[in-house]
This record gives C-alpha cells, structure tokens and sequence, in this order.
C-alpha cells in the first residue's frame, strides 16, 4: 500500500581523476617502487613531482635475483 521508493545512491566524486591522484593518496605511505632494469625500492612515500622525483624514507633495496 505504501509506495516507498528508493532514493538514488549519491554519487560521490572519484578520489582518483588523474594518474597522480593515485600517488597522492600514498603519501606517508609504505610504497614499493619497480624501476628500470628491474631495480626495486620499498620506502616511506613524503613527497613527489610531476615528473614522478620521490623521496622517499626507510628505503630498502630488496636483493635482485640473478
């Protein structure tokens, strides 16, 4: 008898729009970084550019198979 009709969910907008938007919800993160040559970081995220520059804190260099 009653008519109850869902209201739409609310559209939130997405935290990620842009590659970098991805980067940034790492800050003050543990990130893992594979490099050229097959190179690996593992480190703190604090901060990055638009060219991708990091720096990074407590970094390992996980030992490279061979």
């Amino acid at each position: 008898m009653g008519d109850k009709r869902e209201e739409p969910a609310q559209v939130l907008p997405s935290a990620v729009e842009e590659p970098l938007d991805l980067i940034r919800l790492s800050l003050d993160e543990r990130v893992y970084v594979k490099m050229r040559s097959d190179r690996e970081i593992h480190g703190k995220l604090h901060a990055f550019d638009q060219h991708l520059n990091m720096i990074l804190s407590n970094v390992s260099f996980p030992a490279l198979s061979a």
